[in-house]
């Protein structure tokens, strides 16, 4: 969870991804480990900022693309 806070150039937020699935799989083998909604939250933090990344990647290609004719 707190990866996908700091988000570190939206390489934080892939890690957070990738370690909240992590963390769910093995807490759906050993039912006894706590920390199940850290891990969905840092599922959720990464994916937003997944999310925003490719919202800002359109956007800017957008400019590039339609900004250099006016």
């Amino acid at each position: 969870m707190v990866v996908g806070i700091v988000w570190i150039y939206w390489i934080g937020s892939i890690l957070a991804v990738i370690f909240g699935h992590v963390a769910l799989n093995q807490m759906k083998k050993n039912p006894t480990m706590k920390g199940k909604g850290f891990a969905i939250a840092g599922v959720a933090l990464g994916w937003t900022g997944v999310g925003i990344l490719a919202l800002i990647l359109v956007f800017a290609g957008g400019l590039s693309l339609f900004g250099s004719s006016y």
